[in-house]
């Protein structure tokens, strides 16, 4: 009977040692899971968090050259001055299109938060004088070319190219805006139209004068509908694409001068 009492008791003190290691390991697991689990939805979180950041740093991008077309519109920046980044200071941010490191789980990138909260809040301010400057000069506003002449794609930018005709480098003094032909073209601002004419290289030409020594000029028109002295507002229709005077198919080529000085209409283009 002793013996077997005392199997017993030793059998009870392992089969209690054995539960207690199952129950403290069953704990384990079962904070461990949750633990995982709890890992699991913080990189989601992490992961949520930086495309978010991202797509704040796309957005404030796109105010940010917004911005810089308003500035060169109103006369505060020169279009041929490269904009440095506003608000932001020390760190070389490296050469465009470089990969950012990777996050650090505990560090969700706050400083690329706080450069990014710098930067909107620059912008918003200089939307904002933007803003009150603009409300005071409503009318230059109206006569200032700020849409597209029409709907296509730019087969010729602003600058240096080699000619199609000559295959020499010639300067290029506007855009080359190819569509289809018969496509509406209209005023990119008020103003008075100064001439309506043939020209032996532009073929059908409309040129406008909106005042402040800005001139917009429309070439290669299949047929204009307005005539020199009329008055225009901005999005009036004036003819339609054509390929008259010297171009090999159907375009527009669209220029903006100020005080008789060529400059890159895209500058002044607000729509995207």
């Amino acid at each position: 009977m002793k013996v077997l009492v005392g199997g017993a008791a030793i059998v009870l003190v392992v089969l209690a040692v054995f539960l207690v290691d199952y129950f403290s390991m069953t704990v384990i697991r079962s904070k461990y899971r949750t633990l995982a689990r709890e890992n699991t939805e913080q990189k989601e979180m992490i992961s949520h968090y930086e495309g978010s950041i991202k797509r704040l740093k796309s957005t404030v991008s796109s105010f940010e050259s917004y911005a810089k077309k308003l500035n060169i519109m109103m006369g505060f920046k020169s279009p041929d001055v490269i904009l440095g980044e506003p608000g932001l200071g020390g760190g070389d941010p490296g050469p465009e299109g470089a990969a950012e490191p990777a996050s650090d789980p505990q560090t969700i990138s706050f400083s690329a938060i706080q450069n990014l909260a710098q930067k909107a809040d620059s912008v918003e301010k200089n939307l904002g004088s933007l803003v009150h400057m603009m409300e005071s000069q409503t009318a230059r506003l109206a006569t200032t070319p700020t849409i597209w002449p029409a709907q296509g794609w730019v087969s010729s930018p602003f600058g240096y190219r080699i000619d199609p005709f000559t295959g020499k480098r010639t300067f290029h003094r506007g855009i080359d805006i190819a569509t289809n032909f018969g496509n509406p073209i209209v005023a990119t601002a008020d103003g008075n139209v100064i001439e309506a004419a043939y020209d032996k290289f532009f073929g059908r030409t409309v040129i406008i004068s909106h005042g402040e020594g800005i001139v917009t000029q429309y070439c290669h028109l299949d047929k204009y509908i307005v005539k020199a002295g009329q008055r225009i507002k901005r999005g009036d229709l004036l003819g339609y694409i054509g390929k008259t005077g010297k171009a090999l198919g159907p375009h527009l080529h669209y220029e903006v001068r100020i005080n008789d000085a060529s400059v890159n209409p895209y500058n002044y283009i607000l729509e995207e």
